[in-house]
């Protein structure tokens, strides 16, 4: 039986202030901060569990290098069980645990809200500095790279080769529909470089597998880091994907992973015919294929398009899902629509591409550039349309490009302003989300998988929570309803 597939996303806002010599790393600061500034509570990240330099495979490779972790830079905890923080010279926002594809959607979307609130905070509060513009993308167009990582929970008794041995093929592939495009390269890896790629991210991998996310980025990171107890689970973390603007094409990147991860845990999922011979190298030709004419090599020496291997993957999990139903989201009606709209994305691409501008990002993204260059007579990667590139990632309503375009949404205005400040019901995000609410000056810090307490006498009081199913609004509610303060709620877990 597969665990429950909790998921979120950890999203590095590309950031600027039309001035080149200011310092990223002190916009980013003053955003974050402007934003913590407003809220009712200040609490720091806990970092006594951190470890990204633990690896899945058991030792990491001679010469791989851990992410750094910076504890010194503004850290922000949010009511909704997010964290918004500075990581190295980006704003980050990374969700709470998320039940479903489309809870994580909604809270990425939330996500959204709380970087455009910050830019208005920090014109507010700091008049002086320059103004602050955030985009939600993955490249600056002068060869520097930035993630939107997925995490996903899994067994700790999965064996991380079968991990790997499953995912990859599907990881290379499921930019056809997750990919947010790019005009032009940045690397110079291609002999014939495209004039615009699916993919914002495929171009800057370089290995199949390692520990690494900003140096030799691998296909499958190895960190092995749950945030949970590490004697039941695994989190998966993601580094590859593209920063979707499109909800669609997020609820479609989380919602399949996560059901072939599920399959992979109960022996289900057969890549063994999908095996490719160089994934890295097939995850740059695909991403420099708009036109989907390409095909990959496979490790048995025969070639396929990635819109086979694609609907090889969906076959297989088409019989899964009659079979299991959603259990791994506590929802049938949540797996079947993954199964329904990966369906109508996989026949867009293979009959009529330019079908899916409402809902892919590369597609809507492409289909306005060509426009807009057979109109004034401009080569595929004339700087304007760079500029275009870059527009359509504004998070500034007024200015995205995206936003003009109409994209379907999944969720309403309304939901993601509560999940602004309101945590999901189903995981330990509602218990970290609502005792900061409640408790805001007893709250001394706060981390993933435990909360510390300053109740006015030493020693300070650590609640853990390592089971991310456990502290959810079922368990929980009925306990934070009843007591007056912190000091009752930690003695009543106590007991």
């Amino acid at each position: 039986m597969a665990v429950a597939k909790l998921l979120g996303i950890e999203t590095e806002y590309g950031i600027s202030s039309g001035t080149p010599d200011v310092d990223p790393i002190f916009l980013s600061t003053l955003l974050v901060s402007a934003y913590a500034s407003g809220l009712r509570h200040h609490i720091k990240w806990d970092f006594q569990d951190e470890s990204p330099g633990r690896d899945q495979r058991g030792s990491a490779r001679p010469g791989a290098l851990p992410p750094m972790v910076e504890t010194h830079l503004a850290n922000a905890v949010l009511t909704n069980g997010a964290r918004f923080y500075v990581d190295h010279a980006h704003p980050e926002y990374s969700s709470p645990e998320c039940a479903s594809p489309l809870q994580a959607v909604l809270y990425d979307a939330a996500g959204e809200s709380v970087l455009r609130a910050a830019m208005t905070a920090a014109r507010e509060r700091f008049p002086e500095a320059p103004p602050i513009v955030v985009y939600k993308n993955n490249s600056d167009s002068k060869g520097n790279t930035y993630g939107t990582h997925e995490n996903f929970l899994i067994s700790r008794d999965l064996s991380f080769a079968d991990v790997v041995a499953g995912i990859v093929p599907h990881l290379v592939t499921r930019q056809l529909f997750a990919g947010a495009g790019k005009v032009g390269t940045e690397t110079g890896i291609f002999d014939a470089p495209p004039p615009f790629q699916i993919s914002q991210r495929a171009e800057f991998f370089e290995e199949l597998i390692g520990l690494e996310t900003t140096l030799r980025r691998p296909i499958v990171n190895t960190r092995d880091e749950p945030h949970a107890d590490a004697t039941r689970f695994r989190r998966l973390h993601v580094i590859l994907g593209d920063a979707n603007r499109s909800q669609v094409a997020t609820f479609l990147k989380l919602g399949t992973t996560a059901l072939l991860l599920a399959m992979i845990e109960e022996g289900l999922l057969d890549c063994s015919a999908l095996t490719l011979a160089d994934p890295v190298a097939a995850l740059r030709s695909i991403s420099a294929d708009p036109d989907l004419s390409d095909l990959v090599v496979l490790e048995n020496g025969s070639t396929v398009s990635a819109l086979a291997i694609q609907e090889d993957l969906y076959e297989q999990t088409a019989h899964y899902v009659d079979r299991a139903g959603g259990e791994v989201f506590h929802s049938d009606d949540q797996a079947h629509e993954v199964l329904r709209r990966w369906r109508v994305a996989l026949d867009g691409l293979a009959t009529d591409p330019d079908s899916l501008a409402g809902s892919v990002d590369w597609i809507a993204k492409r289909r306005l550039f060509q426009a807009y260059a057979e109109r004034h007579g401009l080569n595929a990667t004339d700087p304007k349309l760079r500029a275009m590139d870059l527009q359509y990632h504004d998070l500034r309503p007024e200015r995205s490009l995206f936003d003009r375009l109409g994209l379907e949404e999944l969720v309403s205005t309304e939901e993601v302003a509560m999940a602004v400040t309101e945590p999901p019901r189903e995981t330990r995000a509602w218990f970290r989300g609502k005792c900061l609410q409640r408790f805001p000056d007893e709250v001394a810090t706060a981390n993933w998988d435990s909360l510390v307490f300053d109740l006015g006498t030493d020693p300070l009081r650590r609640i853990p929570m390592m089971d991310p199913l456990r502290g959810s609004a079922a368990l929980t509610e009925d306990l934070l309803g009843r007591v007056h303060s912190a000091k009752e709620l930690v003695e009543r877990l106590e007991q």
